[in-house]
């Protein structure tokens, strides 16, 4: 395989949502080094992805009581900002011109995965996206402070039922375990101090606007993994962030979803070492610079939404311009995966997870329903005698295999049925 090829695939599709036709070429010919300046180079504006309007979401308050009058429009209301809330984001990630800060604020919301399934208002968790895109590429330290003012993210583990006289353990686990800290660097004890470290807190459930009540608060000392203090928000970012742990499962979050869900983390990977000054750029800049991008073994299977932002590139397509936004968040429900709405607090599956034949079969309807929208311009503008070889230059792939040049071969007539199976081929589902 073309190591060069390898490599420049494997930027667009895993630090950006896939090529725009003539992207994947004109990157071919500027050359692996300026490709990659290119994709880790944050543009003041993007421009595509500011063409996008923000959605009004507004605070619709409480939920008013069941069968009164007001119900009814509330619940319209609330569908409809719900809707236009993921139809918002799946276009900054279809337009944006600079992908990776879009793709790592879809990192980020699988890393601090907050689910609107429990949270129920659209307002908390638009104020999240915008926290996290704010912070994607920054401090890793700045964005756990603010994700602890969040109020999507204390409201989906129980922080506003943690008090001195009850405390709640939930916030302060997974801040150890999922978001910080990693697996077993943590005691049962360190588990119930830092709950009482981080009573206090409050928040409107319809707004996100959090608070802290000092009456619930436990002002006294805990000892955190070794340390006694008291701790506030900030203080207790400051103290989980600057450990080694953190460095060492940041790096592990970003292999796991950039470069293998399958091969363990080599204790030399680059991650690590980037993220010495805790800056996301540096360990993403690091990643994408490592050697292991040129390594074939290192194939990642593209989450649904990855898949079908990058179908929606490729074909020209707006999501929010597609026919029915309903039909559009079932196609995306029936794979399995939906914007603001991770299964459970570990975030979405990787890997094999995407490659059951029920959702083979979805991933084909999908296509086809795709397809049939889309002008397929750059793909027939492609001359017949050589669509096999340039629809890849056209997706993005480094290379397809004989298998599935034979059924685009078979296909070559078929404007249609050829963009189906190359959307569905197996080198365009798994980036190698």
């Amino acid at each position: 395989m073309n190591i060069q090829r390898l490599e420049i695939s494997r930027l667009f599709h895993r630090f950006a949502f896939g090529p725009r036709p003539g992207e994947y070429a004109q990157a071919l010919s500027d050359g692996l080094s300026l490709t990659r300046t290119r994709f880790l180079t944050i543009p003041t504006v993007d421009t595509g992805a500011a063409s996008v309007k923000e959605p009004e979401i507004t605070n619709l308050g409480k939920r008013p009581a069941p069968n009164s009058a007001e119900i009814v429009p509330f619940n319209v209301a609330l569908r409809y900002q719900r809707e236009q809330l993921v139809l918002w984001w799946l276009d900054r990630m279809a337009l944006g011109d600079h992908g990776l800060s879009e793709r790592m604020t879809w990192f980020w919301h699988g890393h601090w995965a907050t689910s609107i399934q429990k949270i129920d208002y659209p307002l908390p968790m638009l104020d999240q996206n915008r926290v996290l895109r704010t912070n994607a590429l920054g401090s890793f330290n700045t964005m756990t402070k603010a994700m602890l003012n969040n109020g999507a993210l204390q409201f989906w583990l129980d922080g506003q039922d943690n008090t001195a006289k009850a405390p709640n353990e939930n916030l302060g686990r997974e801040l150890m375990e999922l978001f910080v800290l990693g697996v077993n660097r943590y005691s049962e004890d360190d588990v119930k101090a830092i709950a009482r470290a981080l009573t206090g807190y409050q928040v409107d459930r319809n707004s996100g606007a959090v608070s802290i009540n000092q009456k619930r608060r436990d002002t006294n000392p805990v000892t955190l993994l070794g340390t006694s203090a008291v701790f506030t928000g900030d203080s207790l970012s400051d103290f989980l962030v600057a450990r080694d742990d953190c460095a060492t499962f940041i790096a592990e979050r970003l292999w796991y979803r950039f470069i293998s869900s399958n091969e363990t983390m080599p204790v030399d990977f680059a991650a690590k070492a980037g993220f010495t000054d805790r800056t996301i750029a540096g360990a993403v800049n690091a990643v994408a610079s490592d050697a292991v991008m040129s390594n074939e073994k290192f194939a990642m299977v593209k989450a649904p939404v990855e898949w079908f932002i990058s179908a929606c590139r490729a074909l020209e397509l707006t999501p929010s311009q597609l026919k029915t936004p309903g039909q559009l968040v079932n196609n995306l429900d029936k794979l399995g995966q939906v914007p603001f709405a991770p299964p459970n607090v570990g975030g979405w599956p990787a890997g094999e997870a995407w490659l059951s034949s029920a959702s083979a079969q979805y991933r084909i309807t999908f296509a086809k329903w795709l397809v049939k929208q889309s002008s397929l311009s750059a793909l027939t503008n492609i001359p017949a005698g050589s669509r096999v070889i340039k629809s890849a230059d056209w997706l993005g792939v480094a290379e397809w295999s004989p298998r599935t040049k034979s059924a685009l071969r078979a296909s070559i007539n078929d404007p249609a049925q050829f963009a189906v199976l190359a959307l569905c081929s197996p080198e365009y589902i798994v980036n190698a």
